[in-house]
């Protein structure tokens, strides 16, 4: 456990400033790609870690997507 000031991290869709603690962290595909349709077509894949507040992710249903998999991991 960390003691004092914590370092806060902004989040992805309103931009409010939350310590990194409280924050809900969410780890996304992006795919980049030229769109030629073609054997030259090059795709690029990033794992990209975002940070949302506790409303935001409420919002989102992120925190229904953990816990659904939580209870998959347990029901096994």
């Amino acid at each position: 456990m960390s003691r004092g000031r914590e370092n806060l991290v902004i989040c992805s869709s309103c931009g409010r400033r939350v310590p990194r603690t409280k924050a809900v962290s969410y780890s996304r595909a992006v795919v980049y790609s030229t769109d030629l349709k073609t054997a030259d077509d090059i795709k690029v894949f990033e794992r990209r870690k975002e940070y949302y507040c506790p409303s935001c992710g409420k919002h989102r249903h992120i925190y229904e997507k953990k816990k659904q998999i939580a209870m998959r991991k347990y029901n096994r």
